[in-house]
C-alpha cells in the first residue's frame, strides 16, 4: 500500500473521533533491527531511505468522542507525548506502532486502554506556546511512591512562513492506521483525516526519559534527523480490521 496525502475512506463507520492541535514530530532513524522485536507479530519495520523510524509526538487532544455520542467533558483536552514506531504488515498496509502514550486525563487513560488496547499512561502533561513555537512537558504518575517516573520536556521553535512537502514527511505522517497486540493478536485500526500542513521546526530543548522506557534506551543520545510541526487535523477511527498477517519478508 503507497502512502498518500489523503486518507483511504473509512469503511463500517466512525467509532471515535479527536482533534489533534499543535503537534510536534520529532524523529530519529534507527536501524530496522533494532525495532522489529518490538512491533507486534505480522508486523514489520517499515523502512524509508534504508532506515526504520523512532518518534516522539507532542500535541494538545480535544473534542474526543466514541461513536456517535457528543464529547464528553469528563475526557477534557490534554496534552498528549507518545513514542511510536513504523510497521508493514503481510497485506501491505503500514502504519503507526505506539510504544507509550502519556495523557493527564484519566478518563481517557482508562477507556483507551479497555476499547482499544492501546498503551496509554497516567501522567502530568502540559503545553503553552512562547515566543517562537511550543514547551510541552510531561512527568508519569508513579504507582508507588519510590517508583520511577519518566519525565519529558521539549521546546520547538517553528517556521511558520514555509511548509514541508517531500517523501519523508508523508512517510512519517500520512499514516493512516494503527497496528495493536492485543489477546494474543495484531489488530489494524484505520484512522483518517485532512492532509497535514507541515512547517519546519527546530528543538531548541529536550529532555526525554519516554524512549527509554519504552524499549529504546539511546534513541534521543544524538539530535533528531526530523523536526516538523503542524497546527493539527480533526481525526476519525474507524472498525478494527482483520488481524495482521505474518510476514516472511520485510518492505
Amino acid at each position: 500500500m503507497e502512502l498518500t496525502r489523503t486518507a483511504p475512506p473509512l469503511s463500517g463507520g466512525v467509532v471515535a473521533a479527536q482533534e489533534w492541535r499543535q503537534v510536534a514530530f520529532v524523529h530519529w532513524r534507527v536501524a530496522p533491527e533494532v525495532v522489529a522485536p518490538l512491533l507486534p507479530s505480522g508486523v514489520a519495520p517499515d523502512v524509508f531511505d534504508g532506515s526504520t523510524w523512532v518518534g516522539l509526538i507532542a500535541f494538545r487532544l480535544g473534542d474526543a468522542r466514541v461513536g456517535p455520542f457528543p464529547p464528553t467533558s469528563r475526557w477534557g483536552s490534554f496534552t498528549e507525548v507518545n513514542v511510536r514506531l513504523y510497521g508493514v504488515d503481510g497485506d501491505g498496509r503500514r502504519g503507526v506502532v505506539f510504544r507509550s502514550l502519556e495523557a493527564s486525563s484519566l478518563p481517557a487513560v482508562v477507556a483507551a486502554r479497555a476499547l482499544f488496547g492501546l498503551p496509554y499512561v497516567w501522567s502530568r502533561t502540559d503545553q503553552r506556546q512562547t515566543s517562537d513555537g511550543w514547551q510541552y512537558a510531561s512527568r508519569r504518575r508513579g504507582v508507588l511512591p519510590s517508583s520511577p517516573e519518566p519525565r519529558f520536556r521539549l521546546d520547538v521553535s517553528v517556521d511558520y512562513s514555509r511548509r514541508v512537502d517531500d517523501e519523508l514527511s508523508l512517510f512519517l505522517t500520512a499514516r493512516w492506521g494503527l497496528f495493536q497486540g492485543r489477546l494474543g493478536h495484531t489488530q489494524w485500526l484505520p484512522n483518517e483525516h485532512e492532509p497535514w500542513v507541515l512547517h519546519p521546526a527546530r528543538v531548541t530543548t529536550l529532555h526525554d526519559e519516554l524512549c527509554a522506557a519504552a524499549g529504546l534506551p539511546g534513541i534521543v543520545d544524538g539530535p533528531p534527523d526530523s523536526v516538523l510541526f503542524s497546527p493539527g487535523v480533526d481525526a476519525r477511527f474507524g472498525l478494527a480490521g482483520a488481524h495482521a498477517r505474518r510476514r516472511g519478508r520485510r518492505s
